[in-house]
């Protein structure tokens, strides 16, 4: 029996808009527990939807299945776009990292 179990997930990559604060203090604490901002940000949330216990009872709900997606997530590239070089977007994507300095 191998005594690492690995788990493949699949993740999508999604644009959040942060206070300035919270920003840093995602940053902060990646490096004090040397992992990524992602992570951080990804293993949190899991945290407190766990630990919500009225959240839980929401998720049970029909009204939980029904709700509209607000998140803005980003669009994978497709295969064909790997395999050949796409002309640069006219938009860019900004790195998290960035997004504190970012004002609306």
């Amino acid at each position: 029996m191998p005594l690492l179990e690995i788990t493949q997930s699949r993740q999508i990559s999604a644009s959040v808009r942060l206070d300035e604060a919270t920003a840093t203090q995602v940053d902060q604490y990646a490096a004090f527990i040397k992992a990524s901002a992602d992570d951080v940000v990804d293993k949190a949330l899991n945290y407190v939807f766990a630990k919500d216990r009225d959240f839980q009872d929401f998720l049970k709900t029909p009204e939980a299945k029904q709700i509209s997606s607000t998140l803005r997530v980003r669009k994978a590239p497709s295969s064909e776009a790997i395999e050949q070089p796409a002309k640069k977007a006219a938009s860019a994507t900004v790195p998290v990292e960035s997004v504190r300095t970012v004002k609306a």
